[in-house]
């Protein structure tokens, strides 16, 4: 039930025929854990948190640098050498008193990925890292939950929308992580954004974008990205979107799986 507060401070939500009260409604229940506070991870937290979501969790074991801010705006000066769970937690409260937030101050490992993301409805992984990326798609494999993924580099981002263990209209099961990007690059080969540098507003437009797959999941409006690949290049300001496809060699659910648990990532 939305309170009066919440029935004015939702009005542009509620008056959308694709939203309404039940959107919105639904939107209140949700349980989202966002993988990283960071780039990705600091606007996708303030958009889910002012569109109303019920709960939010928060995985990240870093604390906030001077030169995360050109970028981590859910951050500011003053939090400098705060964990950054807990610096997002306050602009969470801040910009909506509704909103629960749960902190885990831990780097996600194969030993807790399914205990948390089992906690939770959805997950928004904007993780930096390939490692993380794969832990987290395989866990969501394994725990059954919808995961919005993206990733930046120095000028382009991607985002795709994962529901492996389901089938799609056709049939078809439903591809994964792997399925996509079969292995991970060899380390080295893609320089860390410390090293090649990265347009700070890049990552607001994937992370609102992150927010908005989301919201669209819970919402259910709209044509999903299950299957699709987004790619947003800053450059050219141009957006393309790739179709993909269940392939039967993956190692999760294809017609031979080899991953049957999380013990490759120990």
């Amino acid at each position: 039930m939305l309170g009066p507060e919440e029935l004015e401070r939702y009005a542009r939500h509620i008056v959308l025929r694709e939203v309404g009260g039940p959107g919105q409604a639904a939107l209140k229940r949700a349980r989202v854990l966002a993988i990283g506070a960071g780039g990705l991870g600091a606007p996708a937290l303030l958009y889910l948190a002012a569109a109303g979501v019920g709960t939010l969790g928060v995985v990240d074991d870093d604390a906030v640098a001077l030169s995360n801010l050109q970028r981590q705006v859910i951050h500011g000066t003053p939090e400098v050498g705060e964990p950054k769970v807990e610096s997002a937690a306050a602009a969470i409260h801040r910009l909506n008193p509704h909103v629960t937030v749960e902190t885990h101050a831990s780097r996600l490992v194969a030993a807790n990925a399914l205990d948390l993301i089992g906690a939770y409805d959805i997950v928004a992984d904007g993780a930096d890292n390939f490692a993380t990326r794969y832990l987290v798609s395989d866990a969501c494999f394994f725990a059954k939950k919808p995961l919005v993924t993206a990733a930046v580099g120095m000028f382009d981002g991607t985002l795709t929308t994962l529901r492996p263990y389901e089938s799609g209209t056709d049939g078809a099961l439903n591809p994964t992580y792997r399925c996509l990007f079969p292995e991970p690059p060899p380390p080295g080969s893609v320089p860390a954004c410390a090293e090649a540098g990265i347009l700070g507003a890049l990552t607001g437009v994937l992370g609102s974008l992150m927010a908005l797959e989301v919201i669209r999941e819970i919402v259910g409006f709209g044509e999903g990205l299950v299957g699709r690949l987004v790619m947003f290049d800053a450059r050219s300001m141009r957006f393309e979107t790739l179709q993909y496809g269940w392939d039967p060699s993956n190692p999760l659910s294809g017609e031979h799986p080899t991953i049957y648990d999380l013990s490759i990532h120990g």
